[in-house]
């Protein structure tokens, strides 16, 4: 007599065997539950990026542990540590200009462990990297972002320069994990301590990008008119919920994963 199968199990089998229409369909309805429940759970919406930026911390705490732990860089991107510090820096400079907040001291612990974790790789656990898995060229994503802020960034009052390098990090921003991605799709076994930390980039963005849309909702589209006109407004929206969806198949597999006990997680062909 077989044992009965465990609901998450039976759930997951079901989903998987639908075509992908339909698992576009549930990902987007699955996505909006999420954010009515955050609407009425999270009465200050700005709580939500603070939110976003403690859990990317938190992905680079695991990263910190796994290479202080493990003595190895196996299975990390270095080139998304790069862009992660490159639009982390352009973001800080544009906050000191711009509009310092408490947003400014968490963006710079955050760069302050990306760099620490750039030096580990390049130097100490140099060994371990493995750079045939990193082919993703930065130029790839840095080029068209610096392309696409020189055509639409903030309509505000401030400086040109800083309204496209505000412009660009938010680009960069949506991207920056792109190289992370093709690492795992070269390699299709993904250890713990890096799933953990991919995971933790899927949650953030997922905040953030729930903060951006209930703010949106909040204001009944003000906020918008208040980020300035043409289409920049619909660019900062849309980059948010682009970098939110990169994630969200690796994220389907990660929960998948843990919920079946596995603790490498396999990544079939074609995702990611």
């Amino acid at each position: 007599m077989r044992a009965p199968r465990r609901p998450i199990h039976v759930a997951t089998t079901w989903v998987r065997r639908q075509p992908p229409k339909v698992k576009a369909f549930l990902a987007v309805v699955a996505g909006m539950t999420a954010l009515v429940l955050l609407r009425f759970i999270v009465h200050d919406h700005d709580n939500l990026f603070v939110a976003a930026e403690a859990v990317h911390s938190i992905g680079i705490s695991v990263l910190i542990y796994k290479l202080m732990k493990e003595k190895t860089c196996a299975g990390l991107s270095l080139k998304t540590q790069e862009l992660t510090a490159m639009f982390l820096a352009v973001r800080l400079y544009c906050s000191f200009v711009m509009e310092y907040d408490i947003h400014t001291v968490l963006d710079l612990a955050t760069l302050a462990t990306t760099l620490w974790v750039i030096y580990m790789i390049r130097f100490k656990l140099k060994s371990s990297y493995m750079e045939d898995k990193d082919n993703f060229a930065i130029y790839y994503v840095a080029a068209p972002c610096a392309v696409l802020a020189l055509l639409i960034h903030p309509s505000t009052s401030h400086n040109l320069v800083n309204r496209i390098l505000w412009a660009f990090c938010v680009y960069l921003e949506a991207v920056s994990v792109l190289p992370q991605l093709r690492v795992m799709q070269n390699t299709k076994i993904v250890e713990p301590f890096t799933a953990h930390y991919v995971f933790a980039l899927g949650v953030a963005r997922f905040l953030s990008c729930a903060h951006w849309v209930l703010q949106v909702l909040d204001t009944r589209g003000h906020l918008l008119v208040a980020l300035g006109y043409g289409l920049w407004p619909s660019m900062v929206l849309i980059s948010e919920i682009v970098q939110t969806f990169i994630l969200a198949d690796f994220c389907y597999y990660y929960v998948k994963s843990v919920f079946g006990g596995q603790l490498v997680l396999r990544l079939p062909s074609g995702v990611v």
